[in-house]
């Protein structure tokens, strides 16, 4: 891991940034908060972000993997980041239909 990513990131925003759900599920488990703001972005809206433009820049599908863990761990789909982006304003800043959908099923069943 490169140190100048790991001292500027917290755990959780690491594990989005780099779309480990595995790591970020444990940290979870383990009581990070699904809702952390850190570099003017929530967990959720740093995850689609992620998702989205990794897509853009590598052309592959659309992953959701990091989004499905902090949903299932309890991310408020509808908390906005500190500049007023919520999560579907990301989602739907890059097209991003599964994170979307997630997101509406989350929503719908509040």
């Amino acid at each position: 891991m490169n140190a100048s990513v790991s001292d500027y990131w917290t755990p959780a925003h690491h594990a989005v940034e780099f779309e480990d759900a595995e790591t970020l599920a444990r940290l979870l488990a383990e009581g990070a908060d699904p809702d952390e703001v850190f570099s003017n972005m929530t967990l959720l809206t740093h995850a689609i972000d992620v998702e989205g433009d990794r897509s853009l820049q590598s052309g592959k599908p659309l992953t959701v993997h990091t989004t499905a863990v902090l949903l299932a761990f309890g991310a408020d789909p509808e908390l906005a980041d500190p500049d007023g982006h919520t999560p579907m304003d990301m989602a739907e800043h890059y097209g991003h239909d599964p994170a979307a959908k997630l997101l509406r099923a989350h929503i719908g069943g509040r």
